[in-house]
């Protein structure tokens, strides 16, 4: 029996509200839409050449991701930037990824290791687009604590990640002219791998704790 007509959604539909999803947080991650800024949604459909509803649907998605903040009378706010919520996220990913990484060390294989030791090397180069360094960072983020994950911690750590990517894009944007960022962003990375090296639970927990403690100071010390 085949399927019936209509049964699935035309992907040339959705893939509107998925571009336009994808190009809306891009946007707002990089501070091109500027935080606290509002925008009707006929302004915004009008930026992106689309129509009003796809611009409505991609709305709804980052604002389930705290990215911006619908008004009624058909506009949004570009969530505004919160020191007390950057805090906040940090504080969840201490209680998460340090745990999760006890775990994870023991059951990583050597050429996994290898692998992201490469990755967490090319972070030190200064000819990568900022955008390229924040998709290799979730990559190797997710990669070091992926084998003892389940799925939900991945889904809460992502949605986590998202929160807190814009502060801290916007932050260590201020930071980048410096180009001594770019080798100690290298060498943060490479580090974690030599402390998963060790397969020790509490140096692993440790080497987490202080990495993500340094990426907070850092971002709260540009953003204030």
């Amino acid at each position: 029996m085949g399927t019936p007509r209509g049964a699935l959604q035309p992907i040339t539909s959705r893939s509107v509200v998925e571009q336009a999803t994808d190009e809306l947080r891009r946007a707002i991650l990089a501070g091109d839409l500027a935080p606290g800024a509002e925008y009707s949604l006929r302004e915004l459909a009008g930026m992106l050449d689309i129509s009003f509803i796809p611009i409505r649907e991609a709305l709804r998605s980052l604002e389930s991701q705290g990215l911006v903040l619908m008004r009624p009378g058909r506009s949004a706010v570009i969530a505004p930037l919160d020191l007390g919520d950057l805090q906040g996220i940090y504080r969840l990913r201490r209680a998460l990824e340090p745990e999760i990484a006890r775990r994870s060390c023991a059951l990583l294989a050597d050429g996994e290791l290898d692998r992201l030791a490469a990755l967490a090397a090319g972070f030190a180069a200064g000819d990568h687009s900022r955008a390229d360094i924040y998709d290799d960072h979730h990559t190797f983020h997710l990669a070091l604590l992926e084998p003892a994950a389940t799925a939900w911690d991945i889904r809460i750590l992502t949605t986590l990640w998202r929160a807190g990517e814009r502060y801290i894009r916007i932050g260590f944007g201020r930071l980048d002219p410096d180009p001594a960022v770019h080798e100690r962003r290298g060498k943060a990375h490479t580090d974690l791998v030599a402390a998963f090296r060790t397969r020790d639970p509490d140096t692993v927990a440790a080497a987490v704790e202080r990495h993500l403690a340094r990426n907070e100071e850092i971002a709260l010390t540009a953003l204030s």
